[in-house]
């Protein structure tokens, strides 16, 4: 049976070397090879989008595709802003939030204060999964609609000058850890409040001020990333690591089964697909916490019905 392997990061805020010891420490203990490591710094995380292809499905709608090139359902956004939006993106007062940053002048945690505004006045409308629209005023400049402009205080964290995530590529045998565990008893649950004493994102939340944080831990700030499965580590080394398709471990398991790498390509950004019970949905969800064994086999299962 292949080898498991999850890439991970200590996040922007708890980067340190404190934590980084931590973390080599917990890897030891439970029996997690590290492959390798390194740094990543924000302008470069900026320059290569690397954190909105790590959140591609919200970043996509905010920074990656114009207005023009979403899917906006005219009929949800007349009726919610009483205007038409052909009329509006003529007239050129649509724009992602990156964009809405550079026209108002203002950066991603003005841009989220003015986007809740625009929730509690109601002037927000839900397209879809992960896809917002809002119109966002700021005093002195013309009203403007944006589109998960949520994002922009998030990438910031990772984008910021001085910022950086550490990362490590890990491999663990099945039959001794299981990927389940490996999430909810080696990293720990999102909510750091909730994530056992012995897990990483509960030490760090016990210890944060020891551990060298500014500040405690949260759910967005909960210390440690990891790939949810086989599959999404296959996606995030082919992000964050330019790794190709073709010579990733996983990677290569899919193509032997039968995958092309077209597919599997597609597949890293977290599409909604035809399931194995002939339902939509996300990829990542449906192959969350499985084993690498397991995993592949719905992989190829789920390949099928696309």
């Amino acid at each position: 049976m292949p080898t498991q392997q999850a890439f991970v990061f200590a996040k922007p805020h708890a980067n340190t070397k404190q934590v980084q010891a931590l973390i080599a420490a917990k890897f030891a203990e439970v029996g997690i090879t590290v492959i390798s490591e390194g740094e990543v710094d924000g302008p470069t995380i900026d320059a290569k989008k690397y954190i909105d292809q790590h959140y591609y499905a919200i970043a996509e709608k905010a920074t990656i595709k114009k207005p023009s090139e979403l899917n906006v359902k005219k009929d949800k956004f007349s009726e919610t802003f009483s205007e038409d939006w052909d009329k509006v993106l003529a007239e050129n007062r649509a724009f992602n939030a990156l964009d809405a940053c550079k026209e108002l002048d203002i950066d991603g945690k003005e841009l989220d204060t003015l986007w809740g505004q625009a929730k509690a006045n109601k002037k927000l409308v839900k397209m879809g999964g992960g896809f917002y629209c809002g119109l966002v005023e700021k005093e002195g400049k013309a009203p403007i609609y944006s589109f998960n402009a949520f994002f922009m205080e998030m990438r910031g964290k990772f984008t910021k000058e001085g910022e950086s995530i550490h990362y490590y590529v890990v491999e663990f045998d099945p039959a001794a850890l299981k990927w389940a565990d490996f999430r909810g008893k080696v990293l720990g649950h999102t909510d750091p409040k909730e994530a056992p004493a012995e897990s990483l994102r509960g030490k760090v939340n016990a210890d944060w001020e020891k551990l060298g944080l500014k500040a405690e831990c949260n759910t967005g700030d909960n210390a440690v990333h990891a790939s949810a499965s086989p599959f999404e580590g296959l996606a995030e080394r082919h992000n964050w690591l330019a790794v190709p398709i073709g010579d990733d471990p996983f990677g290569k398991e899919l193509i032997d089964g039968g995958m092309s790498e077209e597919m599997i390509k597609a597949w890293c950004v977290d599409p909604q697909v035809t399931l194995e019970d002939g339902s939509r949905g996300s990829i990542f969800d449906a192959l969350e916490d499985k084993d690498v064994a397991d995993c592949k086999a719905t992989c190829l299962a789920i390949a099928k019905k696309n």
